[in-house]
Order: C-alpha cells, then sequence, then structure tokens
C-alpha cells in the first residue's frame, strides 16, 4: 500500500527538477489548478493556490534571467513571448502599483545579487507549499479520506483536520437540505489550509528576504481571477494604500499584515468568484489556461 513517500514520489515524477525554476513553477501552478477544476465545489484552496503560484511565477522567471542573462523566457501567456528584465518588472509593478513610483527603486536594484536570493528564497517557498499539502491532495482524490488518515503522520495535524472537514463537506454538498451548511464547511476548510500554510510554512521564508525583496514580495500580490485587468482585483498595496507598502509600514512579510490582507481582502473576493463558478465562464477559463502544464488536467 502506498505511503506519504509514494504519493510524493508520484508527484515529483511529474514535476520538472527543481533548479528548473520557471518549468517547475508552472508545473507546480498547473497542478493546483487541475485539482480545482476537478472538483471546483469542493477544492477551492487549490484553485485560490494555483492564483498565488502563478504571481509567483512572474518573480521566478525573473529569477531565471537574473541567474542566466543569456535566457529569454516566458513565464505566463500574460508577458510577452520573450520578456526581458524590464517587462517582469514592469509586470510585478504592474499588478501592485504605481510604476512611476516604484519603478526607479526597481530597476536600481536589477544589477544586485540580493534581488536573486530574495527571488530565489521565494521560489523555495513556493516549493515548500506544495510539498506540504500537494501530495494531500492527490491521496485524497485517488484514495479518499481513509487513504490520507492511513498515511499522514502526526505532525500534519492541521492538514488531516482540514480533509476530514473537507470530506465532512463534500457529504453535506450532495444533499439539498444540507447544501448550504456544506458550503461553508467547505470556505472553512478554504480558510484552515490557507492559514496553516500563512502561519506555519511561509514566516521562515519571509523572514530571510531583504527589504527590497519584501517591498517586491508586497507589490507583485495582485491576482486576476478573471482576465479583467487590475482594475477591482485583490491587491496588498491597494488594500493598504501604496505609501504605507514603499515606506515599510506595511508588508506582506509581516503575518499581521498579510493575514488581514488575506481575510478581509482576498479570500472574500475569491470565495465570491467561486460561488459564480460555472464551467464556461471566465474563472474557468483562467485556471484551465493554468493547468495546461499538468498531466492530469480536466
Amino acid at each position: 500500500m502506498p505511503t506519504k513517500t509514494d504519493w510524493c514520489a508520484i508527484i515529483d515524477r511529474h514535476l520538472p527538477p527543481v533548479d528548473q525554476l520557471v518549468a517547475r513553477n508552472r508545473a507546480i501552478t498547473a497542478a493546483y489548478a487541475s485539482w480545482y477544476l476537478r472538483q471546483p465545489w469542493l477544492f477551492r484552496w487549490a484553485g485560490l493556490a494555483a492564483f498565488a503560484s502563478a504571481q509567483v511565477g512572474i518573480g521566478i522567471a525573473l529569477a531565471e534571467q537574473l541567474r542566466s542573462p543569456q535566457r529569454l523566457i516566458a513565464n505566463s501567456a500574460d508577458l510577452p513571448t520573450n520578456p526581458t528584465i524590464s517587462d517582469l518588472l514592469g509586470e510585478l509593478v504592474g499588478r501592485g502599483g504605481n510604476v512611476a513610483l516604484t519603478m526607479p527603486v526597481l530597476l536600481h536594484v536589477t544589477a544586485t545579487d540580493q534581488l536573486l536570493t530574495d527571488l530565489l528564497i521565494i521560489k523555495q517557498a513556493n516549493d515548500a507549499i506544495f510539498r506540504d499539502t500537494g501530495w494531500a491532495h492527490l491521496a485524497y482524490i485517488y484514495g479518499g479520506l481513509a487513504e490520507l488518515e492511513r498515511c499522514i503522520a502526526k505532525s500534519d495535524h492541521a492538514i488531516l483536520t482540514a480533509f476530514r472537514l473537507l470530506d465532512e463537506g463534500a457529504q453535506l454538498l450532495c444533499k439539498p437540505a444540507t447544501f448550504t451548511q456544506g458550503w461553508e464547511l467547505v470556505n472553512q476548510v478554504t480558510i484552515t489550509l490557507l492559514r496553516h500554510e500563512q502561519m506555519t510554512i511561509l514566516p521562515p521564508y519571509m523572514a530571510q528576504l531583504s527589504g527590497i525583496g519584501r517591498l517586491i514580495a508586497s507589490i507583485g500580490t495582485w491576482m486576476d481571477f478573471t482576465g479583467g485587468g487590475p482594475i477591482g482585483g485583490p491587491s496588498f498595496p491597494t488594500f493598504f494604500g501604496l505609501p504605507a507598502v514603499l515606506s515599510g509600514i506595511r508588508s506582506i512579510a509581516n503575518t499581521t499584515d498579510r493575514w488581514m490582507w488575506i481575510e478581509r481582502d482576498l479570500l472574500p473576493t475569491w470565495l465570491a468568484h467561486c460561488a459564480a463558478y460555472h464551467t464556461d465562464g471566465p474563472l474557468a477559463r483562467r485556471l484551465q489556461m493554468l493547468a495546461a502544464h499538468w498531466p492530469h488536467a480536466g
């Protein structure tokens, strides 16, 4: 019978090596997106994780260019076919704040090793979150709650708790009389998993970021769930105000600031999109695009 190690190995076989920064991030993003598309009423955390990973991918593409300047790589359909470092910086800034205010700061650090170090830390965090939860999604999809319970370690208590609630929510969703209760329970699972990742997995990585790394991570948070552009999309700088972010008063690297934005801006927006999900809608199309790089998409 498969163990947690076996489930992790199954996932690893479908992921490019860790040193292929862009390709690995694309595959991680695609896995999240494919899981959401498989059961959109259930895997809401995975759907949100797909967008977060895709946004991180813009920074990862910049890291790969800084690491090997001769490479011109395309990290997403939203970027030029052969983006330059300036293109990628512009994409990060354009999704988070005012170019006129932030571009001089960002351009100043593009020649430094510190920027690359910070971007690689963000890449490591992206890998760590997927390593923490990816195998559990796969085990649950193919083996159900019993398989997950059999494989999971005591140290994964938060994940087991979340998936037990998810399984309960799935059963409630199947009955008209308890559908609303099930929907709210799955929303709670989304919050539980998100809080676990934000409070347990991310802090050690965020603590390693330099001042400029914290700034780039903060302004690069805007996510477009429907392809409609930045207007109205959840964004850390929009929520707290660009002056507060540029001055360092508010930072995505600060756990309290990060969770306040997530709880009051990002999560409500995402859950509203989930409630309005339709297989032919803009959210589905965005996720289908992101899922294209995972062999189990669809």
